[in-house]
């Protein structure tokens, strides 16, 4: 992958962001269940030597003078854990700290340390803290305790800019996601939705040229279809992007265009009417998600803050998604399938079609 040789990989592009934080002077440290291993991104931040028993950090060992990497294997007493990666964001601004459930669900243990100062601290006690928090988080099948991070949770806790939730569905968009968090010369928590899938997903990959040149894109536009052919406008956040995409592609759909929103808040109103305002003939906007219509980005994007307010005269702005439901998920594999595919088809407008 660094030789440009293959496509890169999100593990590649964590490695290579901590990296490049770690030589220009900010140091890194991470916990989590199983984060030297790496929960969802391998990031194999510890080898180990079987002979010996002896371990390795290759991030620790790039130049004499680096800053210090630390990646711990901390239990899982979420609360107590996420209350300590807090208070220490706060008083070491210019280290990137971030905390990792190994699914999404486990930050439920710790919702008082979020509720109660990762997003009211700057408007409490005027204090700012750049905690990073990363929540694997999309629909694969596996049940509903490994399926929702409560993106909802997130957003409802969203005011007057105090903290960021993103969902990013490239390996160079993690990249620059994370330098940003350091390079901006202020801090603000960030919550990073993480689906596990993209880590192995061939559509989800990125050049070095990705890496080299540009930033963190908020939103991010279909560049695929002729914008004058298009009638209707799909916007979603995170893996069911490509699902979309991929049914597309097989059913050589070219009057449909899809607009990822990387950066869920604070909401990138400019940048997202940008976007819309290259399909002058399309008649539609629609948001598509995978959680249930009472669960996920919805409620939030349907306010005229957000999403509704980029609407154009009589335009109508729907949603695609799962019914309603108590539970983030369902708990069968075969439900699960048939729900998802129902969503791409009700987007795409596929009928009775075999996707």
């Amino acid at each position: 992958m660094a030789q440009g040789i293959k496509s890169c990989d999100w593990g590649f592009a964590e490695t290579l962001a901590y990296a490049s934080l770690l030589t220009t002077k900010y140091p890194v440290r991470i916990s989590g269940q199983d984060s030297a291993r790496g929960t969802f991104f391998h990031r194999h931040a510890v080898v180990h030597d079987q002979k010996t028993g002896n371990t390795f950090l290759p991030l620790q060992n790039l130049t004499e003078n680096q800053e210090t990497f630390l990646v711990i294997n901390s239990t899982l007493s979420e609360e107590a854990v996420l209350a300590y990666e807090y208070g220490y964001a706060s008083a070491e601004p210019n280290s990137l700290v971030i905390w990792e459930a190994q699914f999404g669900d486990f930050a439920n243990g710790a919702q008082v340390v979020i509720d109660q100062f990762i997003a009211s601290c700057e408007e409490k006690w005027g204090r700012f803290c750049g905690l990073v928090m990363m929540l694997p988080h999309g629909y694969d099948g596996q049940g509903p305790e490994h399926s929702s991070a409560r993106l909802e949770r997130y957003l409802q806790l969203c005011s007057n800019d105090n903290m960021q939730v993103c969902y990013p569905t490239t390996p160079a968009q993690m990249f620059h996601l994370l330098r940003r968090q350091m390079l901006r010369p202020f801090r603000k928590p960030l919550v990073i939705m993480s689906p596990k899938s993209l880590l192995r997903h061939k559509l989800s990959v990125s050049s070095l040229a990705d890496f080299s040149s540009g930033g963190f894109a908020t939103v991010l536009d279909d560049a695929e279809l002729h914008t004058k052919s298009v009638k209707r406008v799909l916007v979603c956040s995170g893996k069911i992007y490509f699902d979309l995409l991929t049914a597309r592609k097989e059913n050589r759909i070219d009057d449909c265009a899809i607009i990822r929103l990387e950066q869920l808040y604070p909401f990138p109103k400019e940048e997202m009417l940008d976007s819309l305002n290259r399909y002058p003939n399309a008649d539609e906007l629609i948001w598509v998600q995978e959680e249930p219509r009472n669960q996920g980005a919805w409620s939030t994007l349907r306010s005229s803050r957000f999403l509704a307010g980029c609407l154009d005269g009589d335009k109508p702005l729907t949603c695609i998604a799962r019914p309603p439901s108590s539970s983030p998920a369902v708990g069968y594999a075969a439900l699960h399938l048939e729900q998802q595919n129902q969503i791409i088809k009700d987007a795409l407008r596929l009928g009775d079609r075999v996707i």
